[in-house]
């Protein structure tokens, strides 16, 4: 059994993420996070979907049910959960979200009490207990036992406090025409509030969520909305959050959407300008184009390269002792000031250097040109190991008899595989991709 996914747990809300199987969840992470035990309390906050309902409740349900205290405080981005659940001592902290996915889906990340998320070791333990009858039952407590459950509503304040102290204090973003997309997501308040704060003239779109509208046609995975916008308002730089906020795409005043490797490595080489990078260099997982490496080799850094997912990201960060790393999707982590990615204080970042250069945002974020690269996601209805695919190896060396670069990977969220292409060619590219797609096609379709 495998309840978890690249972040967290995932899947169709009322399916897979059930009441039921929140309820369950919630219990077996109360039963492992009782041994750490600090202060008996655990944070649970939530993205705007409708199906948080459910889920939120049945949360509190299975933390109370084993002892746990809970503080509920509603839909805020992914990034202020792991802040808050070390800034307000939790034992542990829970975020319903399924991130970038549609409404129907939902999901359950999970933070330990310094704001990192689980590793796998962790989460195995979790999916063990989850797994045991026994262990369940005998968990439930009685009487005055049972745990409690408190709302609050104003933690928002101490977020939006903590981001503004990431932007720097000699700098204002008063004369910046900023456009953001909230995506209709958990920061359609915290985000606005934070540009307006710091003197920008904000226009906000994706900021109605009504349940079911989160991610729909806006957002980092939707930003052509947000280009246009920019065009139309003609503003300086457009930013687009996902649904649970711990993405960034930035859109430039010619509404060209920025590269999110090139928007990382300017971040970089600005860090190291200024003294602030550690490391030498940046991580950055497999999926981020080569010229990344090629660029950054250039202004004397190093690629490091983790798997793909932000937890990833991190853990290598950690290893290797650099404080700045992310993913071609958005997910930026700022580790100075983030313990996983977050859209909002990513995006002060770009904006701090986008003022500090004094140039257009096409100007600063456009320093070297990628290699072409392919990426496509076809649906499966099996999730076959790669061993066990008659054929694969043999695929594989004719990709890099062409001095192509390849990844296959199966989606940790949903019934895909993601196919991912990168060479010189681009003619070249094109058609090995449409020979991979027949491929996997026939072998998982």
């Amino acid at each position: 059994m495998t309840l978890f996914g690249t972040d967290g747990v995932r899947g169709k809300a009322g399916k897979k993420v059930s009441a039921i199987s929140a309820m369950r969840l919630a219990m077996a992470t109360g039963i492992y996070f009782r041994q750490f035990s600090k202060t008996n309390k655990i944070l649970v906050g939530k993205d705007t979907r409708r199906s948080g309902y459910m889920i939120e409740n049945a949360i509190v349900s299975g933390l109370t049910a084993v002892g746990y205290d809970v503080i509920q405080i509603g839909p805020m981005p992914t990034p202020a959960i792991a802040f808050l659940t070390e800034n307000m001592r939790c034992d542990a902290g829970i975020m319903i979200s399924a991130s970038h996915n549609p409404y129907d889906d939902n999901g359950i990340k999970f933070f330990d009490s310094e704001g990192n998320k689980l590793n796998r070791d962790k989460e195995e333990k979790i999916e063990a207990i989850y797994a045991d009858d026994v262990q369940i039952d005998e968990a439930q407590v009685t009487g005055k036992d049972i745990g409690k459950s408190k709302r609050i509503d104003d933690v928002i304040g101490r977020y939006i406090v903590h981001i503004k102290n990431s932007f720097p204090k000699a700098l204002t973003l008063s004369g910046k025409r900023v456009v953001i997309d909230c995506a209709n997501g958990a920061g359609y308040i915290v985000g606005p509030t934070i540009l307006n704060e710091l003197g920008a003239e904000v226009v906000v779109i994706g900021d109605k969520p009504n349940g079911f509208n989160i991610n729909e046609g806006c957002g980092a995975t939707c930003a052509n909305s947000l280009a246009k916008v920019v065009l139309d308002k003609r503003a300086d730089i457009g930013i687009a959050l996902d649904g649970d906020a711990d993405r960034l795409v930035v859109v430039d005043e010619k509404g060209n959407i920025v590269d999110g490797d090139k928007l990382m490595a300017v971040l970089a080489v600005h860090l190291k300008n200024q003294g602030t990078l550690k490391g030498d260099g940046m991580v950055a997982t497999v999926m981020s184009n080569e010229g990344l490496g090629d660029y950054l080799e250039t202004q004397g850094l190093v690629l490091h390269r983790a798997a793909v997912g932000d937890k990833n990201v991190v853990e290598l960060m950690q290893k290797e002792g650099i404080n700045f790393g992310g993913e071609q999707s958005g997910h930026i982590i700022f580790s100075d000031y983030a313990k996983t990615g977050d859209g909002i204080s990513s995006a002060l970042q770009a904006l701090a250097y986008l003022v500090g250069s004094g140039k257009k945002a096409s100007e600063v974020f456009n320093p070297y040109e990628s290699y072409p690269q392919l990426l496509v996601n076809l649906l499966v209805e099996e999730k076959k190991p790669f061993e066990e695919i008659e054929g694969l190896d043999t695929l594989k060396e004719k990709v890099e008899s062409q001095g192509m670069r390849h990844l296959f990977r199966y989606s940790g969220t949903e019934n895909k595989i993601r196919l991912l292409l990168e060479g010189r060619d681009k003619k070249a590219l094109d058609t090995m991709m449409e020979e991979c797609k027949t491929f996997f096609k026939g072998a998982l379709v």
